[in-house]
């Protein structure tokens, strides 16, 4: 079979490239150029990636190609999380860049340049039109994927969702790729090193405010939109003990927090979902299923009564913008992006 493979400079596609060719397999390597802005002190590392996905794909003696999505990345992943963050939202730009551009825009001009399907480097598996967890529930990525379509997976192979991360590092080895040994990439995904709020700092105006606990002003925000529900560290407030984000008033320019990690605006049973998306058929409301908040998250049963997830116990810290991954058993169903009106049940 003639398959593309995304290969982003990084261990995972590259082992999965080598495994397909291994397989037997018409491999070629496509970097997807996805961003390539530097920020004032931020070198955006994309030439390096560049470099070490085209040695792999010297390394294996495959063709190589670069496919230029950048302006669609900035329209359709960059500019939707800037606007999330700026509504209040925390949104998560791996799910988007994955239903956007990884599994519609690479998927379809790898189909019109000739291949017969697409692979990733992801962590999960997929079995007969269905998308099942990884091996390494530690590494699974189909929290990220879950908007993926029923007919992308029908033209997609994830070649490492078998293996661990230990196993992936040594196949790289085994395999003789530039890669085995480089490090995962930390920070904002098509950035680099580089936290979120130094991010959004030179995109987003934002104007200091106070920060509120039990009605008394008790520190300075830097601006509410760099803050998120349930957020411990990056508060500058003194006084010896946690706080935790629990509310933020946009038009006030306010954050609220609280001094109690058990603090009922900090937890729930109930989370109220929007743009659902399913990758086959609906869940029926009447069986038990599983849901995940966040990636590496614990899986909560629960039940969905339409948009609303019911869940079996409280959960804290839920972040409107981020998304609600629902499965049955291994299978990862889909989910919904979580709304702002979070339903405190508990109450």
């Amino acid at each position: 079979m003639n398959i593309y493979v995304g290969l982003s400079g990084g261990v995972d596609s590259s082992v999965a490239a080598a495994l397909l060719q291994h397989q037997g397999h018409d491999v070629t390597g496509v970097y997807m150029k996805n961003w390539t802005e530097d920020l004032p002190g931020m070198k955006c590392p994309w030439q390096d990636d560049l470099r070490d996905a085209r040695a792999v794909a010297a390394t294996l003696n495959i063709p190589f190609k670069v496919f230029d999505f950048e302006a669609e990345y900035r329209s359709q992943v960059v500019d939707y999380m800037i606007a999330e963050y700026q509504a209040g939202r925390t949104p998560n730009p791996d799910v988007m860049c994955n239903q956007e551009i990884k599994f519609k825009l690479f998927l379809d001009a790898a189909l019109a340049d000739g291949a017969e399907a697409i692979a990733t480097g992801h962590y999960a598996h997929i079995d007969a039109g269905q998308l099942l967890r990884a091996e390494d529930d530690n590494k699974d990525q189909t929290y990220f994927l879950y908007r993926i379509t029923s007919e992308a997976l029908q033209k997609t192979v994830m070649p490492i969702g078998d293996y661990t991360k230990p196993e992936v590092r040594k196949l790289a080895a085994d395999f003789g790729l530039p890669t085995a040994t480089k490090k995962d990439s930390q920070g904002i995904c098509f950035v680099g090193p580089v936290g979120m709020k130094a991010f959004l700092k030179q995109y987003v105006a934002a104007d200091p405010g106070p920060i509120m606990l039990h009605g008394q002003r008790i520190g300075t925000h830097e601006g509410t939109v760099f803050y998120t529900i349930g957020q411990r560290q990056g508060l500058g407030v003194g006084g010896g003990k946690p706080y935790y984000v629990i509310g933020k008033d946009m038009a006030a320019n306010t954050v609220f927090v609280t001094d109690d990690s058990a603090d009922l605006d900090l937890q729930t049973d109930q989370i109220q979902l929007r743009d659902m998306h399913w990758i086959g058929d609906a869940p029926d409301s009447s069986i038990t299923l599983k849901a995940r908040f966040r990636h590496r998250g614990e899986l909560v049963e629960c039940q969905l009564k339409e948009d609303l997830l019911v869940l079996a116990h409280t959960v804290s810290a839920i972040a409107a913008g981020q998304s609600a991954v629902i499965y049955k058993d291994a299978v990862c169903l889909g989910g919904g992006i979580i709304s702002a009106s979070v339903a405190h049940a508990v109450r």
